[in-house]
């Protein structure tokens, strides 16, 4: 990706360790997709110093497998990722259910990358 320089590096997460032994960088549209995971993986209220960070999707664990459901879900992903990741723009969030493993979805939030934070 070229001019991607303002996306910056930043600490993998989860934390490890690199080849050198150092603490692990990520740059680029890897760091972009890790600050993703993070923001999705977290409940709002579980960062005690952020309590507002993260995305609402936990409470959906056992909702009903159904399309009101599926629209909630995406709802809460496009406004937590609107809201905690600038360096992006959210084109869609698509909802897909198993259809062999019940209880099981699929999470996939197209996005393009902005041309400076």
């Amino acid at each position: 990706m070229s001019g991607g320089g303002f996306i910056g590096r930043g600490w993998g997460f989860p934390l490890r360790t690199g080849a050198t032994g150092g603490i692990a960088l990520v740059e680029r549209d890897k760091e972009i997709e890790e600050a993703i995971g993070l923001i999705l993986g977290t409940a709002p209220g579980e960062r005690p110093m952020r309590p507002e960070f993260g995305c609402g999707i936990h409470d959906y664990v056992f909702a009903p497998g159904d399309g009101a459901t599926a629209g909630r879900i995406a709802q809460e992903v496009r406004t937590s990722l609107e809201r905690w990741e600038p360096r992006i723009e959210v084109t869609d969030v698509v909802i897909a259910f198993d259809a062999i493993e019940e209880g099981t979805l699929y999470i996939d939030v197209r996005y393009t990358v902005r041309a400076t934070n």
